[in-house]
């Protein structure tokens, strides 16, 4: 029983990384005979304070690319709100067991246009359309009211277009591959050649869950002229350890090398460049690597405790030395939170937050900003 217990409070945890981030809050299901129809998703107001300067995106997540690197001086007190990542999805399921799934957000910008999320079919363990990465994974994450989380969780923490199989705890697919940075200094001629091709295993012994994937992709340039490509590659390992019913520690090591969007937040606030082209042309690949690592307090009542730590970095020192990237380019990002949850009622979740965020130039350059976070989520 206790280790029964260990596993649901650790799934329980996963689930809950950013308050509905990784599936369904709840469903309203709708009589539709033979098929099985569920609408769900939730109404979600952020509230942020930045106490340095202004560096919140949508949904009042904080943006390392915003933060002033150097001795200039900034406006301090920045006060906003939204409810950008207010969310809607219909899942069907007809009688023949083919499930298709539709969710849109409004994260997509300033006019609160709709951005489709999820758009899927899955029959027979076979998945097909845009879902989250296969090169992703919820175990290592600590709940955090940043809807953009800490750099160096598991993986893209992304969505994509993809075919993956699914038998148990394995899966693999053939992705659409996530590339924020392209290729630098190549004229603005980058191309990816291939799909990425990822694995993953994920499964929990005990009160123990892991989650460890890998991934491959091509990316190259072609000016007519020139050209060269490299296969870039990454891996993770993710896992979770309940110590008590009320107590976890989680994290995840990351490395990735010409696949730097793969590395989460490593870059100016997503991800940099994959890969550079030297001085004689050559495609040189660019080395990510990240991790993270946090802690949950369970205080019983639907309230808890967690604190949270990621970190993700660049290598550009021959990127730099060769002219292909400016040393003004973000080579690391860290960021440090503590935050209370609670659930006052079934279907409402709430959460206060103090974060810290930290970037840093290749040249050495650096800045910081603190902010305050409150969150209020009412799932149907």
């Amino acid at each position: 029983m206790q280790s029964n217990n260990l596993r649901m409070a650790i799934r329980a945890t996963a689930a809950a990384t950013i308050f509905g981030l990784a599936g369904q809050a709840g469903a309203v299901e709708l009589s539709t005979g033979d098929y099985t129809t569920n609408l769900y998703g939730f109404a979600r107001v952020v509230a942020a304070y930045d106490i340095d300067e202004d560096i919140s995106n949508g949904g009042r997540a904080g943006n390392f690319g915003a933060i002033t690197k150097g001795d200039a001086d900034t406006a301090d007190g920045h006060f906003g709100m939204d409810a950008n990542t207010s969310r809607v999805g219909l899942s069907v399921v007809n009688p023949e067991g083919v499930k298709a799934v539709i969710e849109f957000d409004f994260d997509n910008s300033a006019s609160l246009d709709a951005r489709i999320r999820h758009a899927y079919g899955e029959y027979n363990n076979v998945r097909i359309g845009r879902y989250w990465s296969n090169y992703n994974s919820w175990v290592g994450n600590t709940a955090n009211v940043d809807f953009d989380g800490v750099p160096g969780t598991a993986g893209t923490q992304d969505r994509t277009e993809q075919i993956t199989y699914m038998s148990g705890p394995l899966s693999f697919s053939l992705e659409n591959p996530i590339d924020y940075g392209g290729v630098a200094n190549s004229g603005g001629t980058a191309i990816s050649s291939s799909p990425a091709l990822t694995a993953k295993l994920e499964d929990s012994q005990g009160g123990f869950s892991y989650a460890a994937a890998v991934m491959a992709k091509q990316t190259g340039y072609d000016t007519g002229t020139a050209d060269d490509s490299a296969i870039g590659y990454g891996a993770f390992l993710a896992g979770k350890i309940a110590i008590t019913d009320m107590i976890s520690i989680q994290g995840a090591i990351n490395y990735a090398d010409g696949a730097n969007a793969y590395v989460y937040r490593a870059g100016t606030n997503f991800a940099g460049a994959d890969a550079y082209v030297d001085t004689n042309g050559d495609l040189e690949t660019i080395e990510a690597v990240g991790g993270a690592l946090g802690a949950s307090f369970g205080l019983g009542g639907g309230r808890s405790v967690n604190v949270g730590y990621g970190t993700s970095m660049s290598d550009l020192d021959d990127a730099v030395a060769s002219g292909a990237v400016a040393a003004t380019a973000t080579e690391q990002n860290t960021s440090m939170y503590v935050n209370y949850m609670w659930s006052p009622v079934d279907s409402v979740n709430m959460g206060v937050q103090f974060e810290n965020l930290e970037t840093e130039s290749q040249g050495g350059t650096d800045g910081d900003a603190n902010r305050i976070m409150y969150l209020a989520q009412y799932n149907f």
